[in-house]
């Protein structure tokens, strides 16, 4: 491989923002405790470069700012022929920079080939972190995609988790261990074009991904439509959406001290005046008093607690349900509501219990 030389570097006001932002998603002390436990003078921050503007800008404002301290990797697909090429165009630049990299493959089939494709990406790219020993990985989302995905779940009805869009800092475990890999978005607050023009200042001519105009995608539609009403800021947009960040943020918690504070893992085998056995297995006791959004998040809880999974829409139902005095069933769960005085608090109140569904009997 010919070496490729770049042009400009990102302007030094351009590497401060990016330095900012990272920092305050992941302060430099915590960086450096991951030098400490990971072997000297490796790279800490895993980077997901795809070759388009977005992901190249992320890239060299990244080595920029962390020196030494960022590794790339590019995922193929596999369902475009023009892949291979774009992963080989990351690597050159990766080469020009003297930044560590990785290609990564995979294979979707079938179903909705983009969600399918975002989930083997996100596995793969956890799977690398962890080999490479990295403490975190940052993708190059930005103002006008967080914009997009506000207006799309509005669209579509979402709840207050889905309107808080791409969240800045994550934890995800797509490969089910236990134990989180940290997700950074730095450039939320960045507009598209802002990002294009970096990547254009250093010579790199940005792959374009033609799915990015076919108007099947509702994103594509969404995006059409921004730029047609000019009165709507992508900037402003994505704005909202990290204030609902914020609110959801404060639902999780409380939902956790619902959790801690609320639930009790009971001994005896009845749940309830009519209601099904709980013998063989755990039973849930959930004192609920507290305003529905909460009551979905315990419950939901409560059911993989039990083995079992459900939607925010399926717990709402089940806890409409269960307000009513009616009994539940989802994920395999039983829920069988009562009112009972709550030794905790002295007052009588909704208590649900969860257990086990019963097996089904045939004839």
């Amino acid at each position: 491989m010919v070496k490729r030389t770049l042009g400009k570097a990102p302007p030094l006001e351009a590497v401060d923002r990016f330095t900012s932002e990272l920092d305050r998603l992941w302060p430099a002390e915590e960086r450096e405790l991951a030098r400490a436990v990971y072997p000297p003078d490796a790279p800490v921050l895993g980077l997901a470069v795809s070759g388009g503007p977005d992901s190249l800008a992320l890239l060299l404002l990244a080595a920029a700012a962390l020196p030494g301290g960022v590794h790339v990797a590019s995922v193929d697909h596999g369902l475009r022929a023009e892949a291979a090429a774009e992963v080989a165009l990351v690597e050159s630049v990766c080469d020009a920079l003297d930044v560590p990299f990785t290609a990564l493959d995979v294979r979707v089939v079938g179903g909705n080939l983009q969600a399918r494709a975002r989930a083997a990406r996100y596995t793969a790219l956890a799977q690398w972190a962890r080999d490479e020993q990295l403490g975190a990985i940052a993708t190059a989302h930005h103002a006008d995609d967080q914009a997009e995905t506000l207006l799309m779940r509005l669209a579509r009805g979402s709840g207050l988790s889905g309107l808080a869009g791409v969240r800045a800092m994550q934890g995800i475990d797509p490969l089910e261990l236990g134990e989180a890999m940290t997700v950074l978005r730095p450039l939320l607050g960045w507009r598209k074009a802002e990002l294009e023009a970096i990547v254009a200042a250093s010579g790199i001519a940005p792959v374009r991904d033609p799915s990015n105009e076919e108007t099947r995608f509702d994103r594509v539609r969404v995006r059409q439509h921004l730029a047609q009403h000019t009165w709507l800021d992508p900037h402003a947009l994505a704005t909202s959406a990290e204030h609902l960040g914020e609110a959801w943020r404060a639902i999780e918690w409380y939902a956790m001290l619902d959790w801690e504070e609320m639930v009790v893992r009971e001994n005896g085998s009845e749940i309830g005046a009519g209601g099904a056995s709980g013998v063989g297995g755990p039973v849930f006791r959930y004192n609920a008093n507290v305003p529905r959004i909460i009551q979905i998040e315990t419950v939901r809880r409560i059911v993989r607690e039990l083995g079992g999974e459900v939607t925010r829409a399926e717990a709402g139902r089940a806890a409409d349900r269960l307000w009513r005095g009616e009994n539940a069933s989802l994920g395999g769960v039983l829920a069988v509501p009562a009112i009972e005085k709550v030794a905790k608090v002295g007052v009588e109140m909704r208590v649900w219990r969860f257990s086990t569904e019963p097996a089904r009997r045939f004839h």
